[in-house]
């Protein structure tokens, strides 16, 4: 389906999409259009956007590369692995979808794991019409892509740490205008670095019990990199650095069956400073700090995101899985349940999720699917 713009200018065409995105809560809802490329907070595999899209204290498989690259450091053997969805399904918009796809692979060369992913967002072809009239001027492809390297090493047995590096490419519109420098294309770049904490004993005070091997504690601090310059400098646009924190832990586990539940805490690190003609954002080493402090501590707790659930599998090896979670947003729209169910044979395996929302959210009924590949010793 094609979409139509009046106007001319690219900030308004950026403005216009990024309202799209952040409607559909990718932002809070607070902070609409406080970021650029949100497409970067898209939740991309199945089995994690099944379980609340929480993560990052699990990574146990190539998605690591998305919610946390030290998780790289745990695993062993090779993976590829494509994700897919029909993007805002509410809007009815068949070109509007998004697309991933990740690979990681041992190095023991290298004592880690590296790993490398795709993330391509579709927004369509859009039909540029002048102001006054509905006449087509132009007609351009819309669409957003990062590609990203990672790699996780252990410290120790029950630490590991991991970083990436990731490019970043968002072409809005490739229209300029007279009264603006530039055009709605914009090429940046963005840093992550996380650290997994899977301690192998944990004993319970006064009792003979130890969750050794049962709890993981994650963080990940991403897209830490430079504002994104569409136009000029003076009105560049901060990138989505997000804090995220969490924990994973094995509540059952026998031969035949397993139960882990996952919780992740998100804080958007962004501190912007509106005027009266545009925003101003401090730059991200500095927006660490302020992002914490630009509003009232309570209203500053109340913007971390929530997203959590749990997951089952049955079969020695691990043969079905099913997921449920909740996303939780104290301002934003993004409140809903998540579905999910995967299935492994031999070296495949194939998940899928499902958001249930109600019928006015632009994310309800969205389908994620996801097909992977393990081999040379890894396993889920």
């Amino acid at each position: 389906m094609r979409k139509q713009f009046f106007f001319t200018a690219p900030k308004q065409l950026v403005a216009v999409i990024l309202l799209v995105l952040a409607s559909a809560g990718t932002l809070q809802a607070q902070n609409v259009q406080t970021t650029a490329v949100p497409f970067l907070l898209i939740a991309p595999n199945s089995r994690a956007s099944g379980m609340g899209e929480a993560g990052v204290a699990m990574a146990d498989d190539g998605w690591a590369v998305f919610w946390n690259p030290s998780g790289l450091a745990f695993q062993n053997g090779s993976e590829v692995s494509l994700s897919r969805a029909d993007w805002l399904p509410k809007f009815g918009l068949p070109d509007l979808w998004i697309s991933h796809a990740v690979y990681k692979q041992e190095i023991e060369e290298l004592d880690g794991t590296i790993g490398a992913g795709l993330t391509y967002l579709n927004l369509g072809e859009i039909l540029r019409t002048g102001s006054g009239g509905p006449d087509v001027i132009d007609r351009f492809q819309s669409y957003e892509f990062a590609l990203v390297a990672g790699y996780g090493t252990l410290l120790d047995e029950n630490l590991g740490i991991g970083i990436n590096a990731r490019l970043i490419h968002s072409n809005l519109s490739p229209f300029g205008t007279e009264q603006e420098q530039g055009k709605g294309v914009a090429t940046g770049f963005s840093f992550d670095v996380g650290m997994l904490y899977k301690p192998q004993s944990v004993p319970i005070p006064f009792t003979d019990y130890d969750i050794g091997g049962r709890l993981n504690l994650g963080f990940n601090l991403s897209n830490i990199g430079p504002n994104l310059t569409y136009i000029d400098e003076a009105q560049a646009d901060a990138l989505p650095m997000t804090l995220r924190v969490g924990l994973a832990a094995n509540l059952y586990e026998d031969q035949f069956n397993s139960l882990t539940y996952l919780a992740d805490f998100n804080k958007l690190l962004v501190r912007k400073h509106p005027t009266v003609t545009k925003t101003k954002y401090d730059p991200f080493y500095k927006a660490f700090f302020t992002a914490w402090s630009d509003k009232s501590f309570g209203t500053e707790l109340k913007e971390i995101v929530i997203g959590t659930g749990m997951e089952y599998w049955y079969g020695d090896p691990k043969f079905v899985g099913m997921r449920f979670g909740y996303f939780y947003d104290e301002f934003g729209p993004r409140k809903f349940l998540t579905f999910g169910a995967g299935v492994r044979y031999d070296v495949y395996g194939f998940d899928f999720s499902y958001i249930a929302a109600s019928d006015q959210h632009p994310l309800a009924d969205t389908i994620r699917f996801t097909l992977l590949i393990l081999w040379g010793g890894a396993t889920l």
